[in-house]
């Protein structure tokens, strides 16, 4: 058993936790709490977990049927508790391997449904964004290298396990991306307050990539430039935009309503 906070493990593990340079040396992120924990032990990504006395106590099948294939240390609840990202941590934590997807799958698709994230900065806007592209059947979700690091825990947790089935990929270089993208048929549509249209005028295309800017400057003028569509998204009152995730949730469902 763990028993001191001092321990190389439980000092690996709150490194993951805050530091993203960490997170990509290890290819590893940190999850917290049974329903994660869970999934990512179905999918075979753990690669070690962290679990309590009482959390092995409250199981409905034995210990070692639960955590068959997965290395595991008991850890004194204090000790979790300290190196755990919640302030009431479920008695389980783990370290799992991050996901890997194909470039090239993606796009050989006949059908495109992309989310495009251009410098976003909160984790809980990026969490919401991955949660809302699964349930709007988006095929990906790519992210400027300046956008936050979508394990950061608060990420991850917003997610609430979509972190698991939604393809993702980081870019250096966005407006590279979109260059690539449109070669390959997909059309770019930029959510902009001076689009032409509102976004439910809009046909959009069978390969379409939906464009969200940073949450204070929007898209950059050079995305601007670039997109094939500038749309808005109509507002009453004295707003000039709405929350990132929000406004992402608007398009995705559009897509999803227009593809269906």
């Amino acid at each position: 058993m763990i028993s001191n906070s001092s321990n190389l493990q439980i000092k690996n593990l709150v490194k993951l936790q805050k530091n993203a340079r960490t997170r990509r040396e290890q290819n590893a992120f940190v999850i917290e709490g049974k329903k994660l924990f869970e999934e990512a032990k179905a999918l075979g990504v753990v690669k070690r977990a962290y679990v309590t006395n009482t959390y092995i106590e409250g199981l409905t099948e034995a210990e070692e049927t639960y955590f068959k294939g997965v290395e595991y240390e008991i850890v004194e609840e204090k000790v979790l508790k300290e190196a755990a990202d919640t302030k009431t941590p479920q008695g389980v934590v783990a370290i799992v391997e991050k996901p890997c997807y194909d470039w090239e799958e993606l796009l050989a698709k006949e059908q495109l449904k992309i989310m495009l994230l251009e410098d976003l900065r909160d984790p809980g806007n990026l969490g919401t964004i991955i949660r809302t592209a699964e349930g709007a059947g988006m095929d990906a979700v790519i992210m400027s290298k300046k956008t936050v690091d979508l394990f950061n825990p608060k990420v991850v947790r917003s997610t609430m396990g979509s972190i698991f089935r939604v393809p993702f990929f980081y870019v250096e270089d966005m407006m590279q991306t979109v260059k690539e993208l449109q070669g390959k048929g997909v059309s770019v549509v930029a959510t902009d307050l001076q689009g032409k249209n509102d976004y439910e005028g809009e046909r959009y295309p069978d390969k379409t990539a939906i464009v969200i800017g940073n949450e204070a400057k929007g898209i950059s003028a050079e995305m601007r430039e670039s997109a094939d569509i500038l749309i808005k998204i109509p507002m009453c009152g004295q707003l000039e935009s709405l929350n990132a995730s929000v406004a992402a949730g608007i398009m995705m469902y559009e897509l999803f309503r227009q593809k269906k």
